[in-house]
């Protein structure tokens, strides 16, 4: 008799539900979930309900502090800088997780094909991963929006064909240990083809680790944005990100201090947030640091 692959239920719900029932114990990671989703939706739901348009200037209210008409200020255009800050975390988010989802899928992909090719091929695969590792990142990134423009579309697509490469080497060495496990061998002897063992054996077995790094990669992600944002290589005005409006508040931080104070404020704490739920879902993933569960 065949050995059974690796369980991914129990009596207990599967891995999943256990999972989120060792989140649900974690104060520290329910504080961090419930501050995201507010977060998200204030960013989602704030700028309809603002009287204020996003790109609305006023030259009478330049450079106002917080008031009861507009509760984090206004910049240089007189805009109002609650309006701005909500619809630049939209952005922010969105190329958070849009990059991931190019860079994970990217990743995912080229990980399987090398974890089950041949050892040639896959020695290939694995030195041209070396190579463009040892390629500076940050000045790629730079020369693609120079070169073919700033749209936020180039920006997704530029940011996330260089974070794929540490997804390809998680899931590649998934992938080396579970085919020689006897689910995988058994499958081969039935006659299963490769896809089929790659959408039924395999792929079920590594995106836990996948979705782990993800939420690990998206907080990395607004980072490299913000940084581009921040040397005007970003998210392009009208438009605005949280980085491109911290470093508008950088240059006037010493007269409107809270043109810097409020996006670097909302900016710092979702990276909080999304790096703390990162870490407790790697432990609550892991079957290991939970033995007694």
């Amino acid at each position: 008799m065949s050995a059974a692959p690796p369980s991914t239920t129990s009596s207990t719900g599967g891995p999943w539900r256990t999972a989120w029932r060792r989140l649900r114990r974690d104060r520290t990671s329910m504080a961090a979930l419930s501050a995201l989703l507010l977060i998200i939706a204030a960013c989602l739901i704030g700028p309809h309900l603002s009287p204020y348009a996003s790109d609305a200037q006023d030259t009478s209210q330049v450079l106002q502090p917080p008031s009861a008409s507009h509760w984090m200020g206004t910049d240089l255009l007189g805009r109002d800088l609650t309006t701005r800050v909500l619809e630049g975390g939209r952005i922010s988010l969105l190329v958070g997780v849009v990059a991931t989802a190019v860079a994970m899928t990217i990743g995912l992909g080229y990980g399987l094909i090398a974890g089950l090719a041949s050892h040639r091929l896959d020695s290939l695969l694995m030195r041209l991963v070396d190579i463009l590792y040892g390629f500076p990142f940050m000045a790629f990134v730079i020369l693609l929006t120079t070169v073919f423009g700033r749209s936020l579309t180039l920006l997704f697509v530029a940011i996330g064909a260089v974070e794929w490469l540490t997804t390809a080497r998680v899931v590649r060495a998934q992938v080396l240990g579970l085919k020689r496990q006897e689910f995988v061998l058994a499958a081969r002897v039935s006659g299963a083809g490769t896809f089929r063992i790659l959408s039924r054996h395999l792929l079920p077995n590594v995106l836990g680790q996948v979705i782990i790094y993800a939420s690990l990669t998206v907080p990395g992600i607004m980072l490299l944005e913000a940084v581009l944002s921040f040397l005007g290589l970003g998210v392009q005005p009208p438009n605005a990100s949280w980085g491109s409006l911290i470093q508008e508040g950088a240059n006037n931080m010493e007269t409107s201090p809270w043109m810097l104070l409020f996006p670097g404020f909302f900016f710092v704490l979702t990276l909080l947030c999304l790096n703390t739920l990162g870490d407790a879902l790697r432990d609550a993933l892991d079957p290991k640091s939970h033995l007694d569960d």
